[in-house]
């Protein structure tokens, strides 16, 4: 099944209200190229804010208003939204990291709570070298796989690409296209950002969309960007560097089946 898929690249901006407004922009931009499924980055909207628990509590709400955007979104666009992720509380103090899957009608038709939390120190010269995101979050414990009318959708956030494991368990539940909204980082982005989304997609011929925030010069939590689309044999269909902007591309889901056919991984398991 043909159909066309596209990846929001953002830069953080000095409020929400800007960040939405950008957000708004591009979506728009995507669907005039003709895209029926976007995947907006991770922590578009909240990015850099302090305030995560109180934050997560307030989109614990179906009113939120971020997740009202989004819904609304996705209804007025008519598209299928990975909405990149959110803090959510439901009943506790922390908030988990939540991407939510949203259909044309703006209802949520998935849900996927950040399994790897970013703990890790990537020194990097002036910049900031360590990030604790358990001290803000909490990790989910679901993998998250989505029939859709388009395709069947895995859903994933940023670290998680560097844990395989997570990835063939999406492919074993039939995932066409796996979804990765990110804010990687500058340090890490640069060697290992584009590196993961095609060996995912490799090992799993699968698509995989990698939908990236982008700042790359700031002095303390640069972000990499480069934003792309893989099909199941590894290609880069399409990207974007270092600046805000939307890669769109038509992709066939028939490519899994020939691609398998050609190379059985899957039957030649032995582990």
């Amino acid at each position: 099944m043909k159909i066309t898929v596209a990846a929001i690249q953002l830069k953080p901006l000095a409020s929400i209200e800007a960040n939405l407004d950008s957000a708004a922009k591009l979506l728009q931009q995507a669907v005039d190229r003709g895209a029926q499924l976007v995947v907006l980055p991770e922590n578009f909207a909240y990015y850099g804010q302090s305030n995560i628990a109180h934050i997560g509590q307030l989109e614990a709400n179906p009113c939120g208003p971020v997740r009202q955007f989004l819904a609304e979104q996705a209804k007025k666009l008519a598209i299928w939204l990975v909405a990149g992720t959110l803090p959510v509380a439901d009943k506790h103090a922390k908030p988990y990291a939540r991407s939510y899957l949203f259909n044309p009608l703006g209802e949520v038709m998935g849900v996927y709570d950040k399994i790897h939390l970013f703990d890790a120190d990537v020194r990097s010269g002036a910049g900031q070298t360590s990030y604790k995101e358990s001290n803000d979050y909490l990790p989910g414990q679901r993998v998250a796989v989505v029939p859709t009318e388009l395709a069947t959708l895995g859903l994933s956030v940023c670290y998680d690409l560097r844990f395989a494991e997570l990835y063939r368990q999406l492919a074993d539940r039939d995932a066409e296209i796996i979804a990765v909204p990110a804010a990687f980082t500058t340090v890490t982005g640069r060697d290992h950002w584009q590196l993961l989304l095609r060996a995912r997609a490799v090992e799993n011929q699968v698509f995989v969309i990698g939908a990236n925030m982008v700042d790359r010069d700031h002095a303390v939590r640069g972000l990499w960007g480069g934003s792309a689309i893989i099909d199941p044999w590894g290609n880069v269909l399409a990207s974007v560097d270092d600046q805000p902007g939307v890669v769109a591309v038509e992709i066939d889901t028939q490519a899994i089946a020939a691609t398998r056919a050609k190379m059985p991984v899957f039957q030649h398991r032995k582990l």
